[in-house]
């Protein structure tokens, strides 16, 4: 079920979608959270459709926000889908004039009463997520530093003004290999002197493993680089030989373990709408990822020192969605 509503209100969106849901025969909103998703026109649909899916999982209040001509008349245009593709709803704005620079007072009464709110920003990201009226709403914000011109600055930048609620999907790419690194290392494996990753240059995740490998195991860990596609390869330096990791295509890894057989592992690169899934399923902040974001910002500083991350206004935001993977 579709609406399309031009020079419309939130309190006209929110009857609109209570009609819906009666239409439907549904009167219950049956919605665990709201998903704010602030994009632009480029991108929009790629983050809305990685979103519906994400939405299988977690049936949400999906609200787009993309932002317009600042010199036009402020007015509020909707598109509305309810029962299409998810059990959620989905509503994509786009905001002109003034109004644009108060989106926080749009997005506010179309909150899911009573549940938690997430915002992302698939591409550019504002330098303090927290601090921004959109973040402020939310419980956790989701950032990618892979939609940055720079990644590597900022992530620096993130690093600078986290706080407790932050996340970016270049962290949350590198947990299947966290979870087959730290699996593997359940194993009797002697004593790690050293390790190197490696990975395409300007990949953000492969710092942060390097940076969570220096934390999780006290060794120095060598930045390397490859052609990709994303991380390619880590290798632990053990006093009892090589332990290595090996993704040359972005599907299968090879893991090498001294004495063993080499053994093929799936080890593919995800797509949007699982890492957003990932991220849905916990709310509590990510201690693990702060401590990770700083070492990385302290171990692989990007740009000139004390240079900040370029502000971006959400309006000239851009960045893919599915392209960027680990």
């Amino acid at each position: 079920m579709t609406f399309d509503l031009t020079s419309t209100s939130p309190s006209e969106i929110i009857e609109v979608l209570t009609k819906a849901r009666h239409r439907m025969g549904g009167g219950a909103m049956g919605m665990v959270l709201t998903l704010v998703i602030v994009t632009d026109e480029a991108n929009n649909y790629d983050a809305m459709r990685a979103a519906a899916d994400a939405g299988r999982e977690h049936p949400s209040r999906v609200i787009g926000l993309i932002r317009r001509d600042e010199r036009a008349e402020s007015r509020i245009d909707a598109e509305i889908r309810v029962g299409e593709t998810g059990p959620g709803e989905t509503v994509l704005l786009r905001v002109y004039g003034k109004l644009a620079d108060h989106a926080d007072s749009v997005i506010v009464p179309l909150l899911v009463p009573d549940s938690p709110v997430v915002t992302w920003w698939p591409g550019r990201a504002p330098m303090t997520p927290h601090e921004d009226p959109l973040g402020a709403l939310a419980r956790r914000r989701i950032t990618d530093a892979l939609g940055s011109p720079n990644p590597l600055r900022q992530l620096d930048g993130l690093a600078e003004r986290y706080a407790p609620g932050d996340t970016d999907l270049c962290w949350t790419r590198l947990t299947p290999w966290r979870t087959l690194l730290a699996s593997t290392l359940d194993h009797p494996y002697g004593r790690i002197e050293s390790a190197v990753v490696t990975g395409e240059e300007n990949h953000p995740s492969a710092e942060l493993l390097a940076a969570w490998l220096m934390e999780k195991l006290g060794v120095p860990v060598e930045r390397a680089f490859s052609g990709g596609p994303g991380l390619t390869e880590v290798r632990l330096h053990a006093d009892h030989g090589e332990i290595a990791l090996d993704r040359p295509d972005g599907r299968v890894a090879t893991l090498c373990w001294p004495g063993q057989p080499d053994r093929m592992v799936a080890l593919h690169r995800r797509s949007t709408a699982e890492l957003i899934a990932e991220e849905l399923r916990r709310l509590d902040p990510d201690e693990v990822y702060g401590e990770t974001l700083k070492r990385a910002a302290s171990e692989f500083p990007a740009g000139v020192p004390g240079e900040e991350p370029e502000p971006v206004h959400p309006r000239s935001a851009d960045g893919g969605a599915d392209e960027h993977q680990a």
